[in-house]
């Protein structure tokens, strides 16, 4: 009975112990899967660290044979540097004993003979400038002679037609027409109380007188172009109608009907033109009445033809 007693105590005992072994044993085994995976991961670790290091000792045995050979070219070139130096050092003597010989001489008379070369066609270059400038200001010259001419005979005839115009309207006052020559043309300018009543349009028999009078002038000079300006003074027309309606109107009626008259009396209708300036090109002020009278006019502009001097002037 007590040794029955005794195995059942001892049971609990020996049953522990074998529990308590399996639990290490798992742990155990847990931690030899663990260290194993770890050796395996630096197992690879170290394979790659090999391959790099392999890979490493590749590229510094390039390098040690790179810098091999660059050393042999280094004292390659460096012995061939020294070759050229010493060949330019010969040569350099040999080029100043020339220049202390012969060859010297040689030289300078190269230079000597370019230089005489160059002088010559310079020489010749400027003569054949002279040639040319010598011709072309005689053609110049000649132009010049031409258009004197021209300019004087047209200077002749301006004043010669002046005086015409001047002979044919002498017995007309002075307050009531003039004739002047101002940049080459004549003017011949007649006062409103030659030719018009106040804001008419229709020309005075003592004007029609003058403007046939002026016509027989002119009528068989083919080469002069003829300008008939209206002008008036600022003052606004007091009889509008429809085809009237300012001073621009006026003059520009006044001026047409100037033409019909010298036209009718023989000027070429190709040779005249009608215009009006109305009150935009004043003689004087528009204060007082004696301003506004001389204001009241009609120029009629005679021009000599210029074709023969812009002629002359095209031409080279």
């Amino acid at each position: 009975m007590k040794r029955t007693i005794t195995a059942l105590l001892v049971l609990p005992l020996v049953f522990s112990s074998c529990v308590v072994t399996k639990k290490k044993y798992d742990d155990m085994l847990a931690q030899k899967v663990k260290l194993e995976a770890d050796l395996a991961e630096r197992n690879q670790q170290l394979e790659k660290a090999n391959q790099e290091l392999a890979a490493l000792d590749e590229k510094v045995k390039q390098l040690a044979a790179d810098t091999t050979i660059l050393g042999t070219d280094l004292k390659s070139r460096s012995a061939r540097l020294a070759e050229l130096n010493n060949e330019y050092d010969k040569l350099n003597a040999y080029y100043k004993n020339l220049l202390t010989s012969s060859g010297k001489l040689n030289r300078d008379m190269a230079q000597q003979q370019e230089q005489l070369l160059a002088i010559q066609t310079s020489l010749e270059r400027t003569r054949r400038m002279n040639d040319s400038l010598s011709t072309s200001l005689s053609e110049r010259e000649k132009k010049v002679r031409e258009l004197e001419a021209v300019l004087a005979a047209k200077d002749k005839a301006v004043n010669d037609l002046k005086n015409r115009i001047s002979n044919a309207l002498l017995n007309f006052k002075e307050n009531d027409l003039t004739v002047n020559i101002k940049n080459g043309k004549v003017y011949v300018s007649l006062a409103e109380q030659l030719l018009f009543a106040s804001g008419s349009t229709e020309v005075d028999a003592k004007g029609v007188t003058a403007l046939q009078q002026l016509a027989k002038a002119i009528k068989d000079q083919r080469d002069i172009n003829i300008m008939v300006e209206g002008h008036t003074d600022n003052v606004p027309i007091s009889k509008k109608s429809q085809y009237m309606q300012d001073n621009w109107d006026l003059s520009v009626m006044r001026a047409t009907a100037i033409t019909k008259i010298l036209t009718k009396a023989g000027v070429s209708p190709k040779q005249i033109t009608a215009s009006g300036r109305g009150e935009f090109t004043p003689l004087a002020a528009n204060d007082t009445p004696q301003n506004r009278q001389k204001n009241r006019r009609t120029e009629i502009i005679i021009t000599p033809n210029l074709d023969e001097l812009f002629r002359i002037l095209e031409t080279n």
